[in-house]
């Protein structure tokens, strides 16, 4: 009998706990008890509290509802964290027990599988803890997610990351569907805060510790700093102890948890927790209640019969709570529809536990379903409400890891985005202002930002104006960087939309001394031993190849400094050159142009436009050139003649205001000449030329610009610069310094009015800083007063572009080439107007039967012969003969016989143009009388005769 009491006992036991799990109260029996399958992993913290979750559910909800005509039976099963026992234990579920729901399985990547079965056979598969957003309930319609999609936080920890102006982040992730299925989200939500994620860790569950520990030395070693871990308990717990081994949980280094790991803390060790201190995380918001308030406190005092207990399951776990809710919410559809002997329509009859085709279809699947998607209630885990198959995403609450306490530093809803309190309703705007969070602890128990900017300066002797590092400063070791790059870099710090932590680190050997070139210290961010560097960095394309430059705030480029000289070897022939040759050339050609035109227009019908054929040349040249000083006297008769003349004249003038203005210019301010403009004459001559110690311009001058080695000489500061180019190429100087325009505008500025530049040749945080470095540049009183307080006392000089001639300054063609069009135009069409008139009145009519040709020739020679003679017709030769009075000596006619009228007419016109024995002479006082009688004078002759 006293072996039997034990056993008896356990056996009362047992059976009082199969009762309880059956919605059974003691001495309290159902009318209909539903079968439920429940699968779990229950070797897991998850499992196992979800375990006793539901069992307190069944009690608390017959409790309340003890008249209720149905009783849930919960059937469970350990799937023992694999996907194929889980899907055995559904089939063996549903096809022998035939239950008519599921609860689980726990796992995404289980959940798959089991899902299909429930379509199957109509039986609705209710997971509280499948969270992967690769199982999608509208795809899968009897598959029913009473937690929230893990996607639900992406938002929200996307505002955490633009918050603290996290410029790249690395992922840290699960090899599993629960870890892979968050990653596509995440990615495309960091993309829209231009966040990059340089690399991704991917980390198999059953990875070991050294496995786990050779994949954060590796992300270690590549410098990075912020990690965004979404995990589960089981292997995140090994990371993060690992994480500490390696110090990667010390100052400088930020840890986000996602809300997979963030809900399962407290079943972890102590030694867990204490690699977590200064972790962030985010989980959803428990909305607190008298109910969840009631039950933490039974949920304490049923501990004490546990034996398993530990103080880290004290607290509450969300995805308990979930899976108490999902009984409650069962519970409901099933009483609500009534389900009273429902059954499983048979396929086909097998005793095979795992033979699918046997499975069967569950008559009240469809109807339980939509009656567990309709139903409403208030539960722990906060308002149960299913939207497209899954519970509607709530508020996330975001808490730091101090010690053994989980701190809350703030709220993030959809609506308002962070506040520091749910139940302010004062900020209403959206916002990702981490001023909205309370102060955070990082790890290393440090209150500043980790991932401050590590950024290089360089260091060097001259044009400290850019960057100069002052060791004598107060804070000791840390020197004084200042300057003209540095002032701008904190106005594009204050212009960005997120703060920017930093320090700034010299580029420097153990001497304090510069420890390279600027190009040796670019590639240190490459090696990641700098963030950035800021300073007078010129945009080089071998240097685009390893990293990222931003905007340009000033003008860079390289160029060439050489000696100006005063021109005084041209100064005797500086009247020639405001005009180009070919504008002289030009010009001159128009003048002979223009006064031939006027010349052929005024040959016939003016008389000043007459004479031998010297004096007609002469005044050809004559005329057009008197018109450049307006000196021509000659009047005009022909109207073309005039036309002509007018537009000439209005040239004339704009070339003599041009010239008059240049040449004034030259005499009075271009008086300097750079001693070299051009590059291959410096080659050719093989003079020396200098450049900049430890900058890239030596490469560039060897392997762009062709110069020899041997031929290039270091120097290091403006007074070097100064020597060099003063010396000149006779006397152990140079014919250029080859520098970047801003040293060079240095240089110039310093030394006014002797040395010019000859010639140019050009040559994750990038969008923020040159969208920044726009904005300051576009405030010009801001940039202007920057500049001002480096550069003020050095650019006093006159701009040099100004007051250095070179040989492109004097006026081309180009310049008056549609001046030169209109003349030009005007004088031939004014000619051809004028020739077509005269061939067409004075063509002559020849009978003569020689052949065409020469009849053709010989009437050209006639016309050019009549063009020769006077235009008697014209108004001036009339007024010409009225003033002549001709005087004939008798003795040159003879008396007999008396010639005709028309004889004696024709020899009269003979003897005026060139008898010796006729006297011309002008008489002023019968000038009146003449004129009214025209040719009265030849009349006179023949009656004297």
């Amino acid at each position: 009998m006293t072996n039997q009491k034990p056993f008896l006992s356990k056996f009362l036991s047992f059976l009082l706990l199969s009762l309880s799990l059956c919605g059974y109260e003691p001495l309290m029996m159902a009318n209909e008890l539903i079968p439920v399958g429940v699968v779990l992993d229950l070797k897991s913290p998850v499992g196992r509290v979800a375990e006793r979750y539901m069992s307190m559910a069944l009690s608390d909800f017959y409790a309340v509802n003890h008249n209720y005509s149905t009783r849930l039976c919960l059937l469970t099963k350990d799937s023992g964290n694999d996907v194929i026992a889980a899907a055995s234990a559904a089939l063996d579920l549903i096809k022998n027990e035939e239950v008519q729901a599921i609860i689980g399985p726990q796992r995404s990547a289980q959940a798959r599988f089991v899902i299909e079965l429930g379509r199957k056979s109509q039986v609705p598969i209710i997971s509280f803890s499948a969270t992967s957003p690769f199982l999608s309930p509208s795809q899968n319609p009897f598959f029913i997610r009473t937690t929230q999609d893990e996607s639900a936080q992406v938002k929200a920890i996307a505002d955490i990351v633009k918050a603290f102006g996290w410029w790249e982040i690395v992922l840290i992730y699960e090899d599993t569907e629960y870890g892979n299925g968050l990653i596509p989200y995440l990615m495309d939500a960091l993309q829209e805060i231009d966040t990059r994620v340089p690399y991704r860790s991917v980390i198999p569950p059953s990875s070991n510790n050294t496995e786990i520990s050779e994949e954060l030395n590796k992300l270690k070693a590549n410098h990075t700093r912020i990690f965004l871990v979404h995990m589960t308990a089981s292997l995140g717990s090994k990371l993060f102890v690992l994480a500490k081994n390696a110090e990667m949980m010390s100052e400088g280094y930020a840890w986000i948890i996602t809300q997979g790991l963030s809900s399962l803390l407290d079943p972890m060790g102590s030694k867990v927790m204490d690699s977590m201190q200064g972790v962030l995380g985010i989980r959803p918001y428990l909305f607190p209640s008298k109910q969840l308030k009631d039950f933490e406190r039974k949920w304490k005092r049923n501990l004490t019969s546990i034996k398993t207990k530990t103080k880290s399951t004290t607290s509450l776990n969300l995805f308990g709570l979930c899976a108490y809710d999902t009984v409650w919410a069962l519970a409901m559809a099933v009483e609500k529809i009534g389900i009273v002997h429902s059954s499983f329509l048979k396929k086909n009859a097998s005793d095979s536990n795992v033979d699918l085709g046997a499975l069967g279809i569950f008559e009240m699947g469809t109807r339980l379903r939509n009656t567990i998607l309709t139903t409403k209630f208030q539960g722990l885990s906060g308002n149960f409400n299913l939207v497209k198959g899954e519970l509607e995403p709530s508020a996330f609450e975001l808490f730091n890891i101090i010690e053994k306490t989980e701190i809350i530093i703030g709220y993030w809803t959809q609506e308002r985005g962070f506040s520091k309190d749910l139940n302010d309703t004062g900020e209403e705007a959206y916002s990702t202002s981490k001023e909205r969070l309370k102060p955070l602890i990082w790890p290393g128990y440090t209150i500043d930002q980790p991932t401050k900017l590590r950024i290089g300066i360089p260091v060097k002797k001259c044009f400290q104006e850019f960057v100069k590092v002052d060791w004598n400063s107060p804070t000791g070791d840390k020197p004084n960087i200042s300057g003209f790059a540095i002032d701008v870099f904190h106005a594009v710090l204050d212009a960005l939309p997120f703060p920017l932590p930093h320090e700034f680190i010299p580029y420097t050997n153990k001497h304090r001394q510069s420890n390279g070139t600027y190009d040796d210290l670019l590639y240190q961010i490459k090696t990641h031993k700098y963030d950035a560097v800021v300073g007078d960095i010129t945009i080089m394309p071998h240097r685009s190849v390893y990293v990222d430059f931003t905007l340009p705030y000033t003008k860079s480029g390289l160029s060439m400094a050489v000696l100006v000289k005063d021109d005084e070897s041209k100064n005797l022939w500086i009247f020639l050159k405001p005009l180009s040759l070919n504008l002289w050339l030009t010009t001159g050609a128009t003048f002979i142009f223009t006064g031939l035109v006027v010349w052929v227009l005024e040959h016939r019908v003016n008389s000043e436009f007459r004479g031998s054929p010297k004096q007609q040349l002469g005044l050809i040249f004559w005329f057009s050139f008197s018109t450049l000083a307006f000196a021509h006297r000659e009047k005009l008769v022909n109207n073309l003649s005039r036309f002509v003349l007018i537009i000439w004249i209005f040239v004339v003038l704009i070339l003599t205001q041009s010239y008059t203005a240049s040449l004034t210019s030259m005499l009075t301010i271009q008086r300097l000449q750079p001693t070299f403009v051009d590059v291959k004459e410096i080659k050719k001559n093989g003079y020396f030329v200098g450049y900049q110690k430890d900058s890239s311009i030596k490469v560039i001058l060897i392997n762009q610009l062709g110069f020899h080695e041997s031929k290039l000489k270091p120097y290091e500061t403006l007074e070097e610069y100064d020597e060099a180019l003063s010396n000149g190429t006779h006397y152990g100087g140079v014919a250029a310094i080859f520098d970047e325009i801003p040293y060079l505008k240095l240089f110039i500025a310093k030394y006014c009015s002797k040395y010019t530049m000859a010639f140019q040749e050009r040559s994750p945080l990038v969008p923020y800083i040159s969208k920044a470095i726009f904005n300051v540049t576009q405030d010009k009183d801001k940039f202007e007063a920057i500049e001002k307080k480096y550069f003020s006392s050095k650019t006093a000089c006159e701009d040099q572009s100004t007051t250095i001639s070179s040989h492109s300054h004097n006026l081309g063609v180009d310049s008056f080439g549609g001046l030169f069009l209109i003349t030009g135009i005007t004088s031939m069409v004014s000619l051809l107007i004028y020739v077509s008139n005269f061939v067409y009145s004075h063509w002559p009519v020849s009978d003569d039967n020689n052949s065409i040709g020469n009849s053709f020739w010989s009437k050209l020679v006639e016309l050019a012969k009549h063009f020769d003679q006077k235009d008697l017709s014209s108004h001036d030769f009339k007024r010409e003969e009225s003033r002549v009075h001709v005087i004939v000596n008798p003795n040159v006619f003879d008396p007999s016989p008396r010639p005709s009228i028309d004889e004696m007419q024709s020899h009269s016109r003979n003897s005026i143009e060139g008898a010796n024995d006729v006297v011309i002479h002008d008489d002023n006082e019968s000038l009146s009388s003449s004129s009214r009688h025209g040719d009265t004078s030849m009349q006179d002759v023949h009656n004297s005769s």
